[in-house]
């Protein structure tokens, strides 16, 4: 079996393994309150966290796993040490019955194997030369942040649904899902935005400027050019993508946008990626590679006249330079030929998130008309109420599994891929092939059929005493504080997010009705998971070491 294969076999594993904690964060609430039994809760749980693979595009949670180390310190064994500490931090606090994130067990390590890859093999270096600090740093503070507003969201909507007048609490959840909407709106503006100045290579050359200061004026430049998209970003609701690309061809000045798609689709054609992973592992792939990297070096002058000569005469000045057959020619071509409109269009379409502001609605909605229904239009009785809350608590849960899924279900994915193309089987993740999604949803359905009853059991019993009412509260906030972190590009834990969830739905009966030295030992779980996992990646890389180069 070879390495690769040994690596995708670890990640489904984890990603089963992955089932006993995180699946679980979906239906312990619902199994708790006997809405459902729990057959018929990881069947819904799964369908709706399928679901969220055709609503969130971006695979956030992926590719801040993957970019967590420098692209240069990714190899195969230190996805190895990274997926071996993962998995042995997963078992070790799920027998515990504590819910830990495996997301950040993940980034944990990675960071940690990456490190000593660094150390090992180039020595003393800063951090920051090694991992995204920025990045890290954001998603530490997020394992505190998560469930602080998971639990302040969940006392806001438990103390309005328990509100006697029915009037009330339905106007206060409409300014509610309108307020959201509002926020999502400038979210979706954002992440647009943010979408085209990546567009104009701002990202990159902000980190070139840091080593090449001569950079500087070209940074200026295209972020000038990013913020000159804006105005016409903000006309999306309106207009469309389409319209929007259209504008923004028209005033704004693309010329490094036009050379920046045609490198990378030159790269592309001779799978410069593939052959920078290959380079490191083979002496002859390293000379092959150096020899095309000269080459795409050499055409980025002749790739600078496409505005000037045309496409049809920058190819020409291309094929003096390096002589081509005519079907070499015409393949060569087809590979860099672009229409720049959809590609603007494409970029900015990325960032819609009108699926998730009208899911917001529609369930709000929803929990308005029945309070409506079951306490005006029909004689209040307490059992009806209750039913209603039963009723309810399918909606809140398909929602937490919605976000759950936009959140979780795509880091083994990322993993997956991260390993197919530092092996150079894969160009980069956009090329992922279908059977990756589908081996790891099915891997992460088989996990929680196995085992995650002990994380259900504390989650659902030992925190506090869930009722219908609270968890249909408990759900909906830690649903509307996955979105939103999402649509911020904040990879955050939905174990931490629902566990704040409930404290908070319990702590609005009284303080004392949350078992609290459970919660601090979740705490300690929550504090300890990225170092303790950065650790054991560390040790495992190390000895891993003496036995794969």
């Amino acid at each position: 079996m070879s390495f690769i294969l040994i690596i995708i076999v670890l990640a489904l594993l984890f990603d089963y393994i992955n089932g006993f904690h995180d699946a679980a964060n979906s239906i312990a609430t619902i199994v708790s309150t006997k809405v459902l039994t729990p057959f018929q809760a990881v069947l819904w749980a799964a369908f709706f966290n399928f679901i969220a693979f055709y609503i969130f595009k971006d695979h956030a949670v992926a590719n801040t796993i993957g970019k967590t180390v420098q692209k240069e310190f990714i190899t195969l064994p230190v996805i190895f040490a990274g997926l071996i500490a993962a998995i042995f931090w997963n078992l070790l606090t799920w027998w515990f019955g504590i819910p830990s994130s495996s997301s950040h067990t993940l980034i944990g390590g990675f960071a940690g194997a990456g490190i000593t890859h660094a150390l090992l093999s180039k020595g003393m270096m800063p951090i920051s030369e090694i991992v995204e600090v920025d990045k890290v740093l954001k998603i530490f503070l997020f394992i505190f942040l998560a469930p602080f507003v998971g639990m302040i969201i969940s006392i806001v909507f438990t103390f309005i649904t328990i509100h006697r007048n029915t009037w009330i609490k339905s106007i206060l959840f409409a300014v509610i899902a309108i307020g959201l909407n509002f926020l999502l709106i400038k979210f979706e503006t954002d992440k647009m935005s943010e979408n085209i100045s990546k567009m104009f290579r701002v990202d990159k050359l902000e980190k070139e400027v840091i080593k090449d200061t001569s950079k500087l004026a070209k940074l200026e430049s295209a972020k000038k050019n990013a913020a000159l998209c804006l105005p016409y970003i903000k006309e999306y609701e309106g207009i469309g993508s389409a319209k929007v690309a259209e504008q923004i061809i028209a005033n704004v000045d693309m010329k490094e946008v036009n050379h920046a798609i045609i490198n990378d689709n030159i790269k592309k054609y001779f799978k410069y990626d593939q052959l920078e992973a290959l380079a490191k592992k083979s002496a002859a792939k390293k000379v092959e590679f150096g020899l095309v990297k000269s080459a795409i070096d050499s055409l980025k002058p002749i790739v600078k006249t496409y505005e000037s000569a045309g496409f049809e005469g920058m190819i020409v000045k291309m094929n003096e330079k390096y002589p081509m057959d005519p079907s070499t020619q015409e393949k060569f071509k087809k590979a860099l030929k672009f229409d720049l409109k959809e590609k603007v269009a494409k970029e900015i379409k990325k960032g819609d998130n009108a699926m998730i502001r009208y899911g917001i609605m529609i369930v709000f909605g929803i929990f308005i008309l029945s309070f409506i229904y079951t306490e005006k239009i029909k004689e209040p009785k307490l059992s009806r109420t209750n039913n209603m809350f039963k009723k309810l608590q399918l909606v809140s849960s398909a929602a937490f599994s919605i976000g759950h899924g936009g959140n979780d279900a795509q880091k083994v994915m990322g993993i997956i891929a991260a390993a197919l193309i530092a092996n150079g089987d894969l160009a980069d993740i956009k090329a992922m092939p279908d059977w990756i999604p589908l081996a790891c949803y099915a891997a992460i359905g088989l996990g929680t059929l196995s085992g995650g009853w002990k994380i259900i059991k504390t989650m659902g019993t030992k925190i506090t005493k869930v009722t219908p009412l609270e968890g249909v509260c408990a759900e909906t906030a830690g649903a509307t504080t996955l979105f939103l972190t999402e649509q911020m590009g904040i990879p955050v834990s939905t174990t931490h997010t629902i566990t704040g969830a409930i404290i908070g739905a319990g702590a609005t009966k009284r303080l004392s009705a949350v078992r609290w030295g459970v919660t601090v030992n979740l705490l300690w779980a929550w504090i300890l998971t990225i170092p303790i996992s950065a650790i054991i990646a560390g040790i495992v890389y190390w000895i891993t070491s003496f036995f794969i180069h």
